[in-house]
């Protein structure tokens, strides 16, 4: 009676570890797929909460990874037990080591920043190199560090930006707007640096006595010598090797980062936009908030490609629609969504990645 009552336990216990396994595998599923969503959350609640908000969805992300890993590990095993063995007989050998002069240097981590840092300058560090080291101009580091020249000496201790532009520190009756002018910028660039605080988000009223980042900005008295050029889409004109073409005419205000990866192209209200390549309308969404996008469509290019256009005033196009490259006028440019102006939001996926448009369309 006893053995029956432990053999009974013990199947139980496999078909239950079976069922969680299942359910477990389920959920991580339907997170993969749904994980952009999740994505166009975080983005839209980027702002006075952006920090402890991200630092719980990455604490969340991280225990269901800890706690699916012993599940995914004996469901899907990697080696086999003989590979595991030879593995192991390797990892007992003694190996020697050899470390090179280079071991010891600096290197700096590529995570995004969300703030001023501060680096101590190393033997053979120039403005130049510290600044091709964090990836911002030279002008930058000169800006925030108050430098009338490039002398810098070992153990200085310089102010880094997360990116290239200005530190300012919000004055009582600035608007987004003000301080984009003020530093020869765009106010959208502002508006989409994820970790600038604003008392009201979706009308970014700022605080006073916050930092604010201007990205791309410039120091008013260099603004007669330093000139943000002017990048002008070419329209819909002609076809790329890739099968794209602009999906408008007008100024690119701004190009793709690692906190917008995309390009904004800016354009009079209600100026025509067509599709910038062939495929099949999959997404559209019309008239709401839209994580921020407002009204914006999502066209399926073929071969994993997914393009994204937001901001718009009008849509021309319904799901389920063909689109041709260059003819089919699919909307009109807006202002709808987060944004400071009329311009296209213009994005391109493939495999459920964002990439850089401009790769496509040049």
């Amino acid at each position: 009676m006893k053995r029956r009552l432990i053999a009974d336990f013990l199947d139980f216990s496999k078909i239950f570890s079976l069922y969680a396994k299942g359910k477990i595998l389920t959920v991580l599923l339907f997170f993969e797929e749904n994980k952009n969503s999740l994505v166009r959350l975080f983005i839209a609640k980027r702002g006075r909460y952006a920090r402890p908000f991200l630092h719980v969805a990455t604490m969340g992300v991280l225990a269901i990874g800890v706690i699916s890993t012993p599940f995914l590990a004996s469901t899907y095993p990697v080696f086999s037990s003989q590979e595991h063995s030879q593995i192991s007989i390797l990892e007992s050998q003694e190996q020697s080591i050899i470390v090179g002069e280079d071991v010891f240097k600096t290197s700096v981590s590529q995570k995004p920043r969300d703030k001023i840092i501060e680096y101590t300058v190393q033997k053979g560090d120039t403005i130049s190199t510290i600044a091709e080291k964090f990836g911002i101009s030279a002008d930058t580091i000169r800006w925030e560090n108050a430098l009338t020249n490039d002398n810098i000496t070992i153990g200085d201790t310089l102010k880094i930006l997360p990116v290239t532009g200005i530190a300012h520190k919000v004055e009582r009756g600035e608007s987004v707007y003000s301080i984009a002018k003020k530093f020869d910028t765009e106010a959208q660039k502002i508006a989409d640096f994820p970790f600038n605080d604003f008392a009201n988000p979706e009308k970014f009223t700022l605080v006073s006595g916050v930092i604010l980042i201007v990205p791309d900005g410039v120091k008013p008295s260099s603004q007669p010598f330093i000139r943000r050029q002017l990048f002008i889409a070419e329209g819909p004109v002609s076809i790329s090797s890739a099968g794209f073409t602009w999906p408008l005419r007008g100024v690119i205000s701004q190009f793709a980062a690692w906190y917008h990866m995309a390009i904004d192209i800016t354009s009079p209200l209600g100026s025509p936009i067509v599709a910038a390549h062939s495929g099949r309308v999959i997404g559209a969404s019309s008239g709401t908030w839209n994580f921020g996008y407002g009204t914006s469509l999502e066209i399926d290019n073929g071969e994993g490609v997914v393009s994204l256009y937001a901001h718009m005033s009008g849509l021309n196009v319904s799901v389920g629609d063909n689109v041709v490259a260059g003819k089919t006028v699919i909307g009109w440019v807006g202002v709808s969504g987060r944004t400071t102006g009329s311009h296209l939001h213009f994005e391109i996926k493939r495999n459920g990645v964002l990439i850089n448009p401009l790769s496509y369309l040049q």
